[in-house]
């Protein structure tokens, strides 16, 4: 049992295949309403209607697992872990008690995202999760992402901080 198993609907359809379901419905419609609204006006509500809709989600998805904040935080990125691992390579930089830092150098998200045209699409629904996952840890948690693949760079760079047990 993973803590994402209610978003992920049915656990035996990968995160990339709910992925492409999503943006098979998403990305005519934000089409149509790029033509009708004009892409900044239809950009500026998809982003705002897909970022509340995922920081309510992974909120909620946080307040079903028991523990402290960062507790949740583990148990949310385990799970993302699980269901992500093998659509991505991820090389470590470093993993103790202040620090996970790593670098993902591939990224079938990312590339089925800009075969698409449509990389920021992309980093709504993929990307930005990992913020909303960050704010289930509150203040024992925070990430800092300078780069994406997504965004055209050669690496997601993840470096996250903990804060010190108390």
């Amino acid at each position: 049992m993973n803590v994402l198993d209610e978003y992920m609907v049915d656990p035996r359809l990968s995160l990339l295949d709910k992925t492409r379901i999503q943006a098979q419905v998403l990305v005519p419609m934000l089409r149509a309403l790029r033509a009708e609204l004009g892409q900044q006006k239809a950009d500026a509500i998809a982003r705002q209607a897909l970022r509340d809709w995922s920081k309510q989600l992974f909120a909620a998805i946080g307040e079903s697992v028991e523990g402290s904040a960062r507790r949740k935080w583990a148990a949310m990125q385990t799970a993302l872990i699980e269901v992500t691992e093998r659509e991505v390579t991820v090389e470590m930089q470093r993993h103790d008690k202040e620090a996970l830092e790593f670098d993902v150098t591939h990224c079938r998200f990312a590339e089925f995202f800009r075969a698409l045209g449509e990389p920021e699409l992309g980093a709504l629904l993929v990307c930005a999760t990992d913020f909303d996952i960050v704010a289930a840890g509150g203040s024992e948690v925070s990430l800092t992402r300078d780069q994406t693949l997504m965004q055209g760079a050669p690496s997601c760079t993840f470096r996250y901080r903990f804060a010190p047990r108390a």
